[in-house]
């Protein structure tokens, strides 16, 4: 018997959604801040309007809803996942204020392929958009990187146990720290430092090309903050290249690396351990299969010839390769490029590489490398045992950080999240199909939404039917989710409508 959600749950729901709205309306101050600077009144005006909206809403919640009581796992998993449909109504309203987004829908595009790290964009006119919310695009990038709920553990919600509820409805379930705040606390930690260190880099590297220093370090803050959180966006339509720098390109393919590292194993490198980044099974799996879909990529590359060159292969094929391996979606060349320059193996060999992902508990999207190197140890597990004697004993194990003996739960559980990936790229291919693109194009980019990598062979623009835009913005939630937080408000509406 399904049980009727209660009055209780209801509140205690609306009282930390209330808490992160409210953390969400803090961060609005940052380009309030910029906009100030930079005497752009009106991008100020457009989030002084969305900060009111946002607070009323956050206050109305609290107030209305408190409650001293603490989140069980349904309710910490259902304030997860609305959170980040708050996050992206609430997110695209300066955007949509700017006027460079036709229509609202297209803003809640562009916010939550922001918030959930994907990339994939439908503004317009993006070369003259202000300083001011271009900040906000790549801030909410760097927010939802890190996490909405990891913002709202670290600096508004403290000392309550449900804590932990949230952050693993967030789709990270290892805790580098024993406290959970403390653990968002170090990420955010890490976050901060890098973020000065790559503005820095990226910044001077820009000054060495030509640009003004204030917008060459604007630009390099930008691009940080994109490619730290493996998400894609870029303050020029170009993307990377428009800055036409070799330099630049590979100081952004080590941060998209950085980006696309397990928190735990920065944590060890930080700690000294730096032998842990030579033993764990993220980072071996990550280095074969970099290998092995950039020599697919190279295959299909040479036999058209579009890329005569090593250094011109490395800038044009392997580093679109990195960008959807690592789930950013940085580009080197122009979507169209991708149909008319590539060919089907070359495709392929991104799509495979945009459908695996970094690792766990970083701030990339896809099935995650952990889960494929579990599921290669399993086969070579029961091929042990189909080799080896009945009676011989047969135990596997992997390194992560600690040695760990590989269970029929962790197996079960790699299994079942890479098929639920599977189906959700397929999915989205259909309706991609539905709407008359070929078969390898539409799994192509919706591959690209659900993973959260943002490269596009240029299906995604503002012409695109409704229906479709829709279809990317469930999948970019739901892919960045990992599932398990979306099938509990699913649940929860099920049980609302149907209960006793």
């Amino acid at each position: 018997m399904i049980l009727k959600p209660r009055l209780e749950d209801l509140k205690i729901i609306g009282f930390y959604l209330g808490k992160i709205i409210l953390g969400l309306a803090f961060t609005m101050a940052i380009p309030i801040v910029a906009g100030l600077s930079f005497r752009e009144l009106n991008p100020v005006l457009d989030f002084l309007i969305s900060i009111e909206i946002s607070v009323f809403l956050g206050l109305l919640l609290v107030k209305t809803c408190r409650t001293e009581k603490d989140l069980n796992w349904m309710q910490g998993m259902i304030v997860v996942s609305l959170s980040w449909v708050v996050a992206m109504f609430l997110g695209a309203i300066p955007l949509y204020l700017s006027g460079h987004w036709k229509s609202f829908l297209d803003a809640c595009f562009d916010a939550m392929s922001g918030f959930a790290t994907t990339g994939l964009i439908l503004v317009q006119d993006l070369d003259h958009l202000s300083y001011t919310h271009n900040l906000w695009r790549h801030l909410i990038m760097f927010l939802g990187g890190q996490g909405i709920v990891v913002i709202a553990l670290s600096f508004f919600v403290r000392g309550f146990s449900g804590a932990f509820k949230m952050y693993v409805g967030e789709a990270r379930d290892e805790k580098i720290l024993p406290n959970v705040v403390h653990t968002s606390r170090f990420i955010w930690l890490v976050s901060f430092v890098y973020l000065v260190l790559g503005t820095l880099a990226l910044g001077v590297t820009g000054i060495f090309n030509g640009m003004k220093p204030l917008n060459s370090f604007f630009h390099g803050a930008c691009i940080f903050m994109a490619a730290f959180d493996t998400g894609g966006f870029s303050p020029q339509s170009q993307s990377i290249l428009y800055y036409h720098s070799m330099a630049y390109e590979v100081i952004t393919i080590i941060i998209m690396v950085l980006g696309a590292l397990n928190f735990k194993l920065h944590y060890q490198l930080w700690m000294g351990n730096r032998r842990e980044i030579f033993r764990n099974i993220e980072t071996s799996t990550l280095f074969i299969t970099i290998l092995a879909t950039f020599s697919i990529v190279a295959v299909g590359l040479t036999q058209v010839g579009s890329y005569p060159s090593a250094v011109t292969l490395f800038r044009k094929g392997f580093y679109q390769l990195i960008s959807a391996h690592t789930g950013t979606g940085f580009q080197t060349i122009y979507p169209q490029q991708f149909l008319i320059d590539w060919n089907h193996l070359a495709l392929v060999g991104v799509f495979l590489a945009m459908s695996l992902g970094g690792a766990v508990c970083s701030t990339t999207g896809a099935i995650k490398i952990l889960r494929i190197g579990i599921i290669f140890k399993a086969f070579k597990e029961d091929l042990k045992r189909i080799i080896m004697p009945e009676r011989a004993l047969v135990i596997e194990k992997f390194h992560h950080v600690k040695d760990v003996f590989l269970e029929d739960k962790l197996v079960r559980s790699a299994l079942i999240i890479t098929l639920a990936y599977i189906i959700l790229y397929g999915l989205g291919a259909l309706v991609g199909m539905f709407y008359g693109h070929p078969f390898l194009n539409a799994l192509f980019e919706s591959t690209s939404a659900a993973a959260n990598v943002g490269l596009s062979c240029g299906i995604t623009n503002v012409a695109m039917p409704a229906t479709l835009k829709v279809t990317y913005i469930i999948q970019m939630w739901t892919g960045r989710l990992e599932f398990m937080s979306v099938f509990t408000i699913l649940g929860f509406l099920i049980a609302a409508l149907k209960g006793k």
